[in-house]
């Protein structure tokens, strides 16, 4: 199949915008808890929705009050926290566009989001993140931004109080004047390559998307649903949750720091999560290590294989009693652990942001939790597409939601369209033009529909090898299977003009002591040790050997090295969905892979 498009589940009104989502939840007779927050005492408090419309209002007035005029740009820099949301819907309220700035960004990386977007303000949370934004307005002198306001301490009460001379009267006109068609954000794409884009997203990509998924889910997202909030906001994907989670009344909470989200997941007990792949990667590792350290490796692996079994069995409607018996134990013994670990009510989850392949599809569905794997960019407010709960295909990413079309052009790149879709570059009609091929957007990534409308991504159309003899090679293919062992932090596939394929591989530091133990070497060998110990090399090259077995001769990977240094955001190698920046990487270890391709290879 070339193409399958969704007809809407609903029509929305070209007046509305993001807005009335929240007005819509707080004249309902039940005033579900949109949000809850941890309070002095470590328990989590309920702010319902009518409590959330009046402080939204309130700082909304602020803003009015401070000079934010209509269709203004605000930024907001800060970690993942209730304030975020409040602040983000307090500029739509205001008639404001905003702006997000991952928290981590450098002076230089903040000055050009507020300076590309002619910001007149920003919000940072805490004494540090309003430093940072003052550099960055001081050093490029973006006279724009007249103020800085921070999340911590007093800075938002003395919002507050700014706007106590705005009338009601004002405030409506300034938030009922955005439409469908009207900017609500711009974000910018934290970029593999060169200067972030800016992303210009309306109010009718995040209505019409949330309207229709709150419909196409509704064993997901329902008022009796929970969620915790730990990706970055800043990202496209946590920030179309967090506005579809308004539109179906479902209570959010937040982690601002992954080091207290197991503790958290198990006092709020949310009924679905979003993360990357990643995370999932981490999950199944962290608790294969666990086993392994405590003896129960063995244990922890048939029971693996019997969820994935048992998964796939369910998919082709007969399990058997056998199967059944096992199921059930391994559910007592170790699956129950691991949804309890969770908090215990988790059903399901969203994964975007990259491929989470079909082993761990079919393992976290087999332990009671499904997964749901979608796709989409920045460009097209998060998912194109999502696997649904009734209509689901492990190892896909599901079919459009209803408004959105996908189409795979003659060289299988995937083009979307629908109400998705961004509006365009913002300050690049040249960019925009590129992009946009008779209405279509173009992805850049390469994939397959099935003839149920089902779509796969088989790759990232620029990240696409050719080596020196002709021969195209997908990285991902390969990867995926290689960094799924818990060893494993990283891997990159290099050999483009290349007369072979070779890899670069970083271990996971987290792993490598019970890892080192188990197989018989001291548990305290720095990871630099590790990276050059005959014993690891092996174990890699069994993982790379195995990998290799699912592509042809020419595509398998002949030589490897491990890298001493992993991959992290702070390194500047990977973005902060966890993507690895390819250029960046094969820039800074450009001498190792000079001297990978330069050294004498067996055979």
């Amino acid at each position: 199949m070339r193409e399958f498009s969704v007809p809407p589940l609903i029509n929305v009104s070209p007046e509305t915008n993001i807005t009335d989502l929240v007005i819509r939840e707080a004249a309902k007779a039940s005033n579900p808890a949109l949000f809850a927050k941890l309070d002095g005492a470590g328990q989590w408090q309920d702010i319902r929705a009518t409590d959330f419309l009046a402080d939204v209002k309130v700082l909304a007035k602020g803003l009015i009050a401070s000079g934010v005029g209509l269709g203004d740009r605000v930024g907001i820099m800060s970690r993942t926290r209730y304030e975020w949301s409040l602040v983000d819907f307090a500029i739509w309220f205001a008639g404001a566009v905003s702006v997000p700035i991952y928290e981590t960004s450098s002076p230089s990386q903040v000055a050009w989001n507020l300076g590309d977007s002619a910001a007149v303000a920003a919000f940072g949370e805490s004494a540090h993140h309003e430093n940072v934004l003052r550099q960055a307005v001081a050093a490029e002198d973006i006279s724009s931004v007249a103020h800085v306001w921070q999340l911590d301490g007093a800075g938002l009460d003395v919002l507050r109080a700014a706007g106590s001379g705005v009338s009601d009267d004002q405030l409506e006109a300034r938030r009922s004047a955005a439409g469908l068609n009207d900017l609500a954000t711009i974000i910018y794409t934290s970029g593999t390559t060169g200067r972030p884009k800016g992303c210009e997203l309306t109010h009718g990509n995040f209505v019409e998307l949330s309207e229709n998924a709150r419909l196409a889910i509704p064993e997901v997202v329902k008022e009796s649903a929970k969620t915790i909030m730990f990706l970055p906001l800043a990202h496209v994907f946590a920030r179309f949750i967090s506005v579809l989670a308004v539109a179906g009344g479902v209570k959010v909470a937040h982690t601002p720091d992954i080091k207290n989200l197991l503790a958290d997941l198990q006092s709020f007990q949310p009924t679905f999560i979003l993360a990357v792949p990643r995370v999932f990667e981490k999950v199944y590792n962290s608790a294969l290590t666990k086993a392994e350290d405590g003896g129960k490796g063995a244990i922890f692996h048939r029971a693996a294989d019997t969820a994935i079994a048992y998964s796939k069995a369910r998919e082709s409607g007969s399990v058997g009693l056998g199967l059944k018996l096992k199921h059930a134990l391994f559910d007592k013994l170790v699956y129950g652990k691991l949804r309890a670990a969770m908090g215990g009510q988790v059903s399901h989850a969203v994964s975007g942001g990259g491929p989470l392949g079909e082993r761990l599809g079919h393992f976290f569905q087999g332990i009671g939790l499904q997964i749901l794997e979608g796709y989409g960019l920045t460009e097209t407010t998060a998912p194109i597409s999502v696997n649904r709960p009734s209509r689901i295909k492990i190892g896909t990413v599901g079919a459009p939601l209803p408004g959105n079309s996908v189409k795979i052009a003659d060289d299988g790149e995937i083009l979307a369209k629908g109400v998705c879709v961004m509006r365009g570059y913002h300050g690049r009609e040249d960019l925009t033009a590129e992009t946009f091929d008779d209405g279509w957007f173009r992805t850049g990534d390469i994939g397959q529909l099935d003839g149920d409308g089902f779509l796969k991504i088989t790759g990232r159309k620029k990240e696409i090898i050719v080596t020196a003899g002709g021969k195209n090679v997908v990285p991902a293919l390969l990867e995926d299977q290689i960094r799924a062992d818990a060893l494993v932090s990283q891997v990159l596939v290099v050999g483009d003009n290349r007369p072979f394929i070779g890899a670069l591989v970083t271990l996971d530091e987290e792993a490598l002591p019970g890892w080192l133990e188990r197989h018989g070497l001291p548990s305290t060998t720095s990871l630099a040790e590790a990276a050059n110990h005959a014993v690891v090399k092996a174990a890699v090259q069994e993982l790379i050997s195995k990998a290799n077995q699912s592509v042809s001769q020419a595509e398998a990977i002949k030589a490897f090295r491990i890298v001493a240094s992993d991959f992290t955001e702070a390194s500047g190698h990977l973005t902060p969905s966890l993507k690895v920046k390819r250029a960046q990487v094969m820039k800074d270890f450009d001498a190792v892979i000079e001297e990978m391709y330069s050294a004498p290879r067996a055979g």
